[in-house]
């Protein structure tokens, strides 16, 4: 894990991050710490009373989920300190009256009102994503590209899901086998050599990275419905083979002189527009 010392309104926030499993873990003290206007001794003694709360109102999932890991603390040695990931505290946050966890509550809110809307109605999720990666810096032409490699990755889960494959784990493990074929990395191996952490590997992908990773994609479900595999094993064997078709056009596209993998990302380059990325890599 990397240590780093992270500012939350002008205020520290002891965080790790977990590589293996790609999130970061907070300190629960010093986020008490910020939300309360304390100093670190009755933050302490907040948090300690704030979990006997949780366990009577019955949050004592939240508890009993809480980790300890080794932070560096004020004197600069490393103390077992109670950690949360994000998700938790967020969940934390709803607990703590206080004017400074309200702009967070009400974003909660906000965001949980359009998951629902979302739910019920999918095209207005496709129209969020649109607006977000247009707000972002996205050019047109990428972001159809991409809500094209969404579809094709939509279709393709639908194929795992026929043979028994799982949604989580099982998912990340043949994309992660997919990735690994075409690209000559992992899904982590890739994301570090782009300097990402949490994000998307595919939102930090050119345009030619992108179409290279829909025509594994688009083979391996093209290939899985003509042979409906009945297992998982057997659909993990034709991933490789259809990431192997898309191995076989990045090494033809190499051997003629272009480059197809891309070290640049989204926050390096400045901007997300594909003509940049493609700019930047013919430098």
């Amino acid at each position: 894990m990397k240590d780093k010392i992270q500012l939350f309104q002008n205020q520290k926030v002891r965080s790790l991050w977990d590589e293996k499993a790609e999130k970061w873990w907070l300190s629960v003290v010093d986020v008490v710490r910020v939300l309360t206007d304390g100093d670190y001794q009755s933050a302490r003694k907040y948090w300690k009373v704030l979990k006997g709360r949780l366990i009577k109102e019955g949050a004592d999932q939240l508890v009993t989920n809480c980790y300890q890991l080794k932070m560096r603390a004020e004197d600069g040695r490393q103390r077992l300190t109670d950690v949360m990931d994000t998700e938790q505290v967020l969940r934390l946050i709803q607990s703590i009256p206080s004017k400074k966890a309200e702009p967070f509550k009400l974003w909660l809110a906000r965001v949980g009102s359009e998951r629902i809307d979302e739910s019920i109605d999918p095209e207005l999720l496709i129209n969020r994503a649109i607006h977000g990666y247009r707000r972002l810096g996205y050019s047109e032409d990428w972001i159809n590209l991409r809500l094209q490699s969404i579809d094709i990755r939509k279709s393709l889960t639908d194929e795992w899901d026929k043979s028994g494959v799982k949604e989580g784990l099982e998912y990340a493990v043949l994309t992660d086998l997919m990735t690994k074929t075409w690209s000559g990395m992992t899904t982590r191996e890739y994301k570090n050599h782009k300097d990402l952490k949490k994000e998307n590997l595919r939102d930090n992908m050119t345009n030619l990275e992108l179409v290279i990773n829909m025509l594994a994609e688009a083979s391996a479900t093209e290939l899985s419905t003509n042979a409906q595999p009945k297992t998982p094993i057997e659909s993990a064997k034709i991933a490789v083979k259809g990431a192997t078709v898309a191995k076989n056009a990045r090494e033809d596209i190499e051997r003629q002189g272009g480059k197809v993998i891309s070290s640049g990302n989204a926050k390096n380059l400045g901007m997300r527009g594909s003509k940049l990325l493609d700019e930047k890599e013919q430098k």
